[in-house]
């Protein structure tokens, strides 16, 4: 039962280069009020833009990002630039002068904004036939990280476990899901729905050898089932992945929560059906710096198109993580590879720039790699945010 936070309470949460945005709808839902918060001062407006237009600017903007139908780059949908400025100039242009010298924001957002990574928001209007990678992208600007209410940075830097884990990592991945009838929805990695991720093994293995773990700390195939996931003692790991499918809630018969998919057994039981539900990870016990939930639509909400983080994100938190990674929509495998992959290698090089940055630094290179220019897009950078504390590495 977190109390509101106070303007003064939040300020001395923040860093002098970080920032907190709170975007509410109001009551009524025909405007939203932004509150704007750095460690001296902070800023209230109320802007005229409801619930409705910004649902549909949302739609609109992941429309552009949406690779369910895509078989090869040619297919790519085109991202709508010139909405995605709009939605910054109505929300957030009038917090500019506020955040200006903050490198790293918070933000707390409901509503339609909730799908809708912050970093594919244009910070000034496009030119005509602009190149992706030319865009002023949000995630250009700012070390954007997501949470779930104001009450929960104080809950990330005053109360949370701090005790160190032993271990650097310990993953689950590349599920065998040939032997059982597990229908996938809209669960995919990848251009197609498919049942293997072969890329998932080389995911977390490239993964490990830049936190300098061990093969042996990562279960697949045969090894990447519910079982192994309880019986595992994971308090010692400090980052635990899962490179799979995701379900939301409702995507399968007869799944009332949403769930990351593993090996399924020959005959399933209570304790072991091959998908590990939020209820379930609710119960497990970790003291991770953070979980990576490298799978698609780990970030959305509770049932499809729902409103706020997902349900996997929570649960994860209450098992006792201190940050997630997830995913927005369904991933292009081998670009996730490469994002997360650098994203943890810059964190090898230097800690001290916080999990954002590293993420941000990554996203960068990714957009504005030569050998790849269709990476630009945001559909291959900007799936992934970081969840909870997004500034300590």
């Amino acid at each position: 039962t977190p109390k509101p936070l106070t303007f003064s309470s939040v300020q001395d949460l923040l860093g002098p280069r970080e920032g907190l945005v709170l975007i509410s709808r109001a009551w009524d839902d025909d405007k939203n009020h932004v509150f704007v918060v750095r460690d001296g001062s902070h800023k209230v407006y109320t802007v005229d833009i409801g619930a409705d237009a910004v649902k549909d600017a949302v739609n609109e903007l992941r429309r552009g990002i949406d690779l369910s139908g895509v078989q090869s780059v040619d297919d790519l949908p085109r991202f709508n630039t010139s909405v995605a400025y709009r939605l910054y100039r109505d929300l957030l242009g009038p917090a500019e002068e506020t955040l200006a010298g903050a490198d790293h924001v918070f933000f707390v957002v409901d509503g339609a904004l909730g799908s809708l990574p912050i970093g594919v928001l244009v910070t000034e209007e496009p030119a005509p036939g602009a190149r992706y990678g030319d865009i002023a992208w949000l995630a250009k600007r700012y070390a954007a990280t997501t949470l779930p209410s104001v009450s929960s940075l104080r809950a990330l830097r005053t109360f949370a476990k701090r005790g160190k884990a032993s271990k650097p990592f310990i993953g689950f991945g590349d599920p065998d899901l040939g032997r059982a009838g597990v229908k996938l929805a809209r669960a995919t990695r990848g251009f197609a729905v498919r049942n293997e991720l072969p890329e998932t093994a080389d995911e977390l293995r490239s993964i490990a050898s830049a936190l300098g773990a061990s093969n042996d700390n990562i279960y697949l195939s045969s090894k990447a089932t519910e079982t192994m996931v309880k019986g595992t003692d994971l308090d010692p790991y400090r980052i635990v992945a899962f490179a799979t499918h995701g379900l939301m809630a409702g995507e399968q018969a007869g799944l009332p929560e949403p769930a990351l998919v593993l090996t399924p057994p020959a005959k399933a039981t209570q304790a072991d059906d091959g998908l590990l539900t939020a209820s379930e990870i609710a119960q497990l016990k970790l003291n991770a710096e953070w979980v990576l939930l490298s799978a698609c639509n780990t970030a959305s909400g509770d049932t499809p198109n729902a409103a706020g983080l997902s349900g996997l994100a929570k649960a994860f938190f209450y098992a006792g993580s201190r940050a997630l990674l997830v995913s927005h929509w369904p991933v292009e495998s081998q670009a996730t590879v490469t994002l997360v992959t650098g994203m943890f290698k810059t964190l090898a090089n230097d800690n001290t720039i916080g999990r954002s940055e590293a993420l941000r630094q990554s996203m960068l290179d990714l957009m504005d790699d030569p050998k790849h220019a269709h990476r630009a897009h945001p559909a291959f950078w900007a799936p992934f945010v970081v969840v909870g504390e997004g500034k300590r590495g």
